[in-house]
């Protein structure tokens, strides 16, 4: 018996061209900081829920890649560490949301079945 190597080609020699390796994604997407410019543009007022569940009041004043600065009437204005905070939205849709009040489940569930009663058994 001879020792043969066995030679696969490389997709690189089938094809004639290198084979390129899928791109880690950007670190960034700047979907952030044109959330962050759009709101601080209009000086829209915004609530921060943080980790501990507290709600804060005001606009975004400026932020950089670990903290935001939230500008509050009729209070100390707070520099935010981004880990602190769990999500925010708009005010006005806290406003919105007062006006409709939500339905619980059960409510919506009791809704949707139709109230069916068994038949009296006469004597």
């Amino acid at each position: 018996m001879s020792n043969r190597k066995l030679i696969r080609p490389d997709a690189e020699m089938k094809t004639g061209r290198s084979i390129r390796r899928k791109q880690v994604p950007p670190e960034q997407t700047n979907a952030e900081e044109f959330y962050y410019l759009k709101q601080m543009a209009a000086k829209t007022p915004m609530v921060v829920v943080l980790v501990n569940d507290e709600q804060l009041l005001g606009w975004i004043e400026w932020y950089d890649k670990s903290a935001i600065k939230l500008n509050r009437t009729g209070e100390p204005n707070l520099l935010i560490p981004k880990h602190n905070i769990r999500y925010m939205f708009k005010e006005e849709e806290l406003k919105r949301a007062r006006r409709r009040p939500r339905r619980s489940a059960r409510a919506t569930a009791q809704d949707a079945e139709p109230a069916t009663t068994a038949p009296k058994a006469s004597a």
